[in-house]
């Protein structure tokens, strides 16, 4: 399987929308209905991709985590400032710091694999530990969901294990 990039990002203004969903209820596609159509709306975009972002509680877990376990969702995308953000859309400060940063390749239904081995393999027998900040995709304008050649970056936050 692949290795992963480490990228030390600075804070990210992001303008978007969010649910509190889980996998199991999966309200993603109802989210990025409601935020695609908008997105002309957005002065000010740093670049053309999306941001979809999970915000887990503080006390978040993975070993926990079940396709139950709620979280915050967010369709989004940058911008340079978020001084003109559109009613009813929403800002959100992606914060800094290091990411591990893998390529999924395929469709939302093949996720699971690319998250099994993330989670599964690599950070176990990596020098890193979860950290407690956002996880999230970096998905280009022109990406087709259902796509299987269709490719995304899977950002994970992470720290090095005491």
């Amino acid at each position: 399987m692949q290795q992963a990039k480490i990228i030390n990002i600075q804070d990210k203004k992001l303008i978007g929308l969010s649910i509190q969903t889980s996998l199991a209820e999966n309200k993603a596609f109802e989210l990025w209905k409601a935020f695609k159509p908008r997105v002309k709306e957005i002065n000010k975009r740093i670049n053309t991709g999306y941001y979809s972002i999970q915000v887990y509680n503080d006390d978040f877990d993975i070993r926990q985590f079940t396709p139950h376990t709620i979280f915050k969702k967010w369709a989004a995308t940058e911008v340079s400032d978020v001084d003109t953000t559109p009613e009813g859309l929403k800002s959100f400060t992606l914060p800094g710091g290091d990411y591990a940063v893998f390529i999924h390749k395929g469709t939302p239904q093949q996720f699971p694999k690319t998250a099994a081995f993330i989670y599964g393999e690599w950070l176990p027998n990596s020098n890193y530990d979860l950290d407690n900040r956002p996880h999230f995709e970096y998905i280009p304008e022109h990406n087709k969901p259902n796509d299987p050649n269709a490719e995304e970056e899977v950002w994970i936050p992470i720290k090095l294990k005491a």
